[in-house]
């Protein structure tokens, strides 16, 4: 793994509630201007295909990792060039996951399905993971998928980053809220920070019949810098470059993982 820098694009989405052709219409369209602006990967939202808000039509349209949702998806990163990383609703052994897939231009996929759903409207459709997320090669860096309420979790984010990830896409619907600012604007630059990684939020903006959404997507640099940060409202492509490079002094002056003693610990809770 080199490390090479990485032009990263990330579409702020208004979905329409359960029209798939729709919604990868309009991730079709962000992936050809995320090509024309040189970028290597399009992060998009949590269940942009389905639309989040689109309820118990979601386990209808729910499909397997292996079929034309996803395979749209390949059509449109082997057309562009752009690795795209989106949410869809996984079709699996008789369950419905909160899953993302991250779709590379080669037509290689690594499918990820969200550990920690959140509050009763995921829990009645969805089946929660059982495998922790994975790093996968990403142009010359190394990254790792997590969902929304995920990333709110510390550990979550500290075993991509042990894993030697240096960047993690977070596909997410967080609805708007007296406390959404908080976590688009605050937990996920800490994360960014405590972990010396790059994280990259995904919303969703405007509203369907079941949510309205917070936008305020945005890019963190392990400085805990905003990279790019989209407003409240409406749709926005948003294009940073991730360069860990370029953040070396601040992870030499913040080196966590190094330091860290919690790994000389015992105890059933530990990781």
């Amino acid at each position: 793994m080199t490390n090479a820098p990485l032009r990263l694009a990330l579409l702020q989405m208004e979905a329409l509630a359960g029209d798939i052709a729709a919604n990868l219409d309009r991730i079709a369209a962000a992936a050809e201007m995320a090509a024309a602006a040189g970028a290597a990967c399009l992060l998009a939202p949590e269940l942009a295909l389905t639309g989040y808000g689109a309820g118990a039509a979601i386990r209808d349209l729910a499909e397997p990792a292996d079929g034309a949702q996803v395979a749209g998806l390949s059509a449109i990163a082997a057309r562009t060039g752009v690795a795209v990383v989106c949410g869809f609703a996984e079709a699996a052994g008789g369950a419905v996951y909160n899953s993302a897939a991250a779709v590379l231009a080669d037509g290689s996929r690594h499918v990820y399905r969200k550990l920690h759903l959140y509050g009763d409207y995921e829990k009645r459709l969805f089946r929660p993971g059982e495998a922790a997320p994975a790093v996968f090669p990403l142009g010359g860096l190394k990254a790792g998928l997590l969902i929304c309420y995920d990333v709110e979790f510390p550990e979550m984010v500290r075993h991509l980053a042990a894993s030697d990830a240096d960047l993690i896409l977070v596909p997410t619907a967080l609805p708007a809220s007296e406390h959404a600012g908080f976590i688009a604007r605050s937990i996920i630059p800490v994360r960014a920070f405590e972990n010396q990684v790059f994280v990259a939020y995904a919303n969703h903006a405007g509203r369907d019949a079941a949510f309205a959404y917070a936008g305020l997507s945005g890019i963190a640099a392990p400085d805990g810098s905003d990279l790019a940060r989209a407003p409240a409202s409406g749709p926005h492509l948003l294009v940073a470059d991730i360069d860990p490079a370029a953040f070396g002094d601040a992870r030499a002056a913040n080196p966590y993982l190094i330091d860290r003693r919690m790994r000389f610990i015992s105890g059933p809770n530990q990781t």
